[in-house]
C-alpha cells in the first residue's frame, strides 16, 4: 500500500507518537508516514484516509475519529482556491476571503497541538479532546461548501444557503453564530450593490449577481410612443434568487432605485442623505438594514413626486387635459366646430390636419383657453376608422368582435366624415409620460371622441329646431311641422340628457375623486394607479366598455343626425313662400304674407307625414330598446340606474305629448 515498515512492529508507546505527528500532518492536508490522503474522482470528489493496516486497533479508533475534521479542511482549502477565481462573483469572493481566515485560525491551532506535541505535552487522546470544538464547525462549513460546488451556487444562492444552515444549526449555538458570521461576510459584497442601488440609483454588478435586472433596450420615449410600452414595469425588474432576508422587502428595495433613475434622467441628481447608521454593510437580527430601506425609499418617493407635482406641475397638467379632451371648457370647442364645419365635413383621408391645426390655434387664442398655459400642447387627430372599429382595436378595453355577440357591432359605416374620427392629442413629456402615457392618453382621446360627436349631434339638433322655430308664426297644429316639432325636442331631450349624464354623473364626480386621491398619495405608482383608475372607470360609466348599449346610444345618435339633416327638406315640402306681388285676399293670408310664408296645400302630403312617423317610430323604438337594456343592466352596473332614469324620462314625456 505504500507505507514504510509496518508500524506494529513498534511499541504501542512509540506508534502512538508517530500517529500524533501523522494526525497533526493531515490536518493540514499533508501525508503521513502511516497515514495517506486519497482522492477519489467522480462525479462528485470525495477524499479518504487510509491506515496502516497494522497500527493498534485503539490508536486507529482514535485517529479516525479525527479524519473528519482533516476532509473538511481539505474541502474547505479546495473551495477557498477555487472560488477565489474572479469569475466565481463577489459573494464567493467575500466568502472564500472569510473561510481564508478561519483557515488561517484553523492552522495556528494546528501550529499550537504540534508545539505541545514537540514539548512531550500532547496524547493522541487529548489531541482528540482539543479537535472537538473545531471539529463540528468545518464539518457544518463543508457542508455548506459542497451544496455550493455541486450546485455552481453564487450570489443570493449562496447567502440563501448559509442562511438556511446557520436556521438548521439552531441547537449548536457556536456553530451558528459561526455561519451567521460567514452570512455577514460574504453578504458584505451583496450589501454594496443593494446600498448603491437604494441610495443612488445605479447598478454596480459586474457579475450579475443582483436580484434586480436592467433592460437598456426599453428606453423612456416608448411611453409616449407604444402603446403597450413596457418602460415603467420592465425597465428594472426582479429576478429569479432574491436573498431570504431581503424576500419581503425586495419590492419596496426595486421601487426605489426606479425612482432615483427617474429624477436622474430628469438631470436632477439626487441622493439618499448618508448617515451615520445609514450603512447596509450587514444585516443581523436587529433589522436595521430594513429600516434604512424604508428610509431610503420614503425619500426617494417624496421627492420624486415633489418633483413631479410641483416642477412638472401635473395637477395643471390633467387639469389642462380635462378643459379639452373631456371639454370641461366649452367655448372654444363651440368656436373651433364654426370655424372647422367645412373641414370637419370632408372624409378623413381628404381633410387637411394642418389646416385644421391652425384652426384649433385660432379657437384657443381667441377664447378663454389663451389664459391656459399648456394650451400649447394640444394638437389635432385625425383617425381612419370609427369609434366603434377603433374601442374594438384594443383587448384590453374588453370590446372585441368575440365578446360583443354580435358581428356587426365593428361594422365600419359607409361613409364616415371627420367629425365621426376627429380626435384631440396632448404633448406630453418626459417623467410626465409616466402617468400620461401613451396608454391614458388614448383613453382620453375615446372619451373625447364620444363626447365630441355627442356634441356635434346636439348643434346640428339645435340647428333643426331653429328651423322649426322659424315657422312657429304658422298656424301648424295638426300639421307634419307640429309632429316634426315634438320629435325634434324629443331627440334633444335625449342628447342633452346623454350629455348632462356624461359630464355631471360619470366625469365630474370620478375627477374630483380622483383628484382628492391624487393630494394624499404617498408615491408615484399611486398616482399611477388612481389616475388608472378614474379613466378605466369613466371608460366603463361613458358606456365604451358595453358594447351592446354603445351599439345602440350610436344607432341613435345616427337617427338624430339624419332626421337633423332632412328638417330642411320636410320643413320646405310644407311650406311654400310667395312673393309680394301675388295676393291674398282673407286676413289670414294677409298676416302670413307679412312674413312671406303660407302653408302649402299639401301639408297632409304622404311622403312627408311617412317620413315624420318612420323617423319618430324609429327613434322612439331604439329609445324604449335602450331604456329596457340599461333598467336591467343597473343591477349588474349600479351607475346605469341614473341614465335609465334621463332616458326613460324623454320616453315618458314622448309618450305623454
Amino acid at each position: 500500500m505504500g507505507f514504510e515498515k509496518a508500524i506494529g512492529y513498534y511499541a504501542p508507546s512509540v506508534q502512538e507518537l508517530i500517529v500524533i505527528d501523522d494526525v497533526l500532518s493531515a490536518m493540514v492536508g499533508v501525508e503521513g508516514r502511516y497515514i495517506l490522503i486519497k482522492t477519489v474522482r467522480g462525479k462528485k470528489d470525495d477524499i479518504t484516509f487510509l491506515v496502516d493496516p497494522s497500527m493498534d486497533l485503539a490508536l486507529q479508533e482514535l485517529a479516525k475519529r479525527i479524519f473528519p475534521l482533516c476532509r473538511s479542511f481539505l474541502l474547505i482549502n479546495q473551495f477557498v482556491e477555487s472560488r477565489s477565481q474572479f469569475q466565481n462573483g463577489l459573494v464567493n469572493h467575500a466568502f472564500s476571503a472569510a473561510l481564508r481566515a478561519l483557515l488561517l485560525d484553523y492552522q495556528a491551532m494546528v501550529a499550537q497541538l504540534e508545539h505541545q506535541f514537540r514539548l512531550g505535552r500532547l496524547s493522541l487522546q487529548g489531541l482528540w479532546f482539543y479537535c472537538q470544538p473545531m471539529m463540528r464547525s468545518m464539518q457544518a462549513l463543508s457542508t455548506v461548501i459542497q451544496k455550493a460546488s455541486d450546485n455552481n451556487f453564487s450570489g443570493s444562492a449562496v447567502l440563501n444557503l448559509l442562511q438556511s444552515q446557520a436556521k438548521a444549526m439552531a441547537g449548536d449555538n457556536a456553530v451558528r453564530l459561526l455561519l451567521e458570521k460567514m452570512t455577514q461576510c460574504a453578504s458584505s459584497a451583496y450589501m454594496s450593490i443593494l446600498e448603491r442601488w437604494v441610495y443612488e440609483g445605479g447598478i454596480d454588478d459586474p457579475y450579475g449577481e443582483f436580484f434586480i435586472a436592467e433592460d437598456k433596450s426599453l428606453q423612456k420615449e416608448s411611453l409616449t410612443q407604444d402603446y403597450d410600452a413596457k418602460y415603467w414595469r420592465q425597465r428594472y425588474s426582479l429576478k429569479d434568487g432574491i436573498p431570504s432576508f431581503l424576500a419581503n422587502i425586495a419590492g419596496t428595495i426595486l421601487t426605489t432605485g426606479k425612482y432615483l433613475n427617474v429624477m436622474r434622467e430628469c438631470g436632477h441628481n439626487v441622493q439618499v442623505p448618508p448617515s451615520e447608521n445609514s450603512k447596509l454593510m450587514s444585516f443581523g437580527s436587529n433589522h436595521h438594514y430594513l429600516e434604512c430601506i424604508k428610509a431610503a425609499y420614503n425619500f426617494a418617493s417624496g421627492e420624486l413626486l415633489n418633483l413631479i407635482k410641483e416642477k412638472y406641475d401635473l395637477t395643471g397638467k390633467l387639469r389642462s387635459i380635462k378643459h379639452y379632451l373631456l371639454l370641461d371648457q366649452g367655448d372654444f370647442l363651440v368656436h373651433f366646430m364654426d370655424i372647422a364645419r367645412d373641414e370637419l365635413a370632408k372624409k378623413p383621408d381628404e381633410v387637411s390636419v394642418e389646416k385644421l391645426q391652425s384652426l384649433l390655434d385660432l379657437a384657443l387664442r381667441t377664447t378663454a383657453a389663451a389664459a391656459d398655459p399648456f394650451h400649447e400642447g394640444l394638437t389635432c387627430v385625425v383617425e381612419r376608422s370609427s369609434l366603434l372599429k377603433r374601442l374594438g382595436t384594443f383587448n384590453d378595453l374588453e370590446i372585441s368582435q368575440r365578446n360583443s355577440g354580435n358581428n356587426d357591432l365593428l361594422e365600419e359605416p359607409v361613409s364616415i366624415t371627420s367629425l365621426e374620427t376627429f380626435s384631440l392629442s396632448y404633448k406630453v413629456h418626459w417623467p410626465l409620460s409616466i402617468v400620461l402615457s401613451r396608454k391614458s392618453l388614448t383613453k382620453y382621446q375615446l372619451i373625447f371622441r364620444f363626447l365630441f360627436h355627442c356634441k356635434h349631434v346636439d348643434r346640428q339638433l339645435c340647428g333643426a329646431w331653429q328651423v322649426h322655430q322659424g315657422v312657429r308664426a304658422l298656424n301648424t297644429r295638426g300639421t307634419a311641422i307640429s309632429r316634426s316639432s315634438l320629435l325634434c325636442r324629443s331627440m334633444l331631450k335625449f342628447i342633452h340628457s346623454l350629455l348632462h349624464y356624461l359630464t355631471f354623473e360619470v366625469i365630474e364626480p370620478n375627477w374630483h375623486l380622483m383628484y382628492n386621491r391624487l393630494q394624499s398619495a404617498n408615491s408615484i405608482d399611486e398616482v399611477i394607479q388612481h389616475h388608472d383608475f378614474f379613466l378605466d372607470k369613466c371608460l366603463r360609466e361613458c358606456l365604451l366598455l358595453l358594447p351592446e348599449l354603445l351599439k345602440k346610444v350610436e344607432r341613435l345618435k345616427s337617427m338624430c343626425l339624419q332626421y337633423a339633416a332632412a328638417t330642411q327638406w320636410l320643413i320646405s315640402s310644407s311650406i311654400v313662400l310667395h312673393s309680394p306681388e301675388e295676393s291674398i285676399d282673407d286676413s289670414i293670408g294677409a298676416k302670413q304674407r307679412k312674413s312671406g310664408q303660407v302653408l302649402k296645400s299639401t301639408t297632409r302630403n304622404m311622403a312627408v307625414t311617412e317620413s315624420i312617423l318612420k323617423f319618430e317610430k324609429e327613434f322612439n323604438t331604439e329609445l324604449q330598446s335602450l331604456g329596457s337594456v340599461l333598467s336591467s343592466s343597473s343591477h349588474a352596473e349600479p351607475y346605469l340606474a341614473h341614465l335609465a332614469q334621463w332616458i326613460l324620462g324623454v320616453k315618458h314625456e314622448q309618450n305623454g305629448l
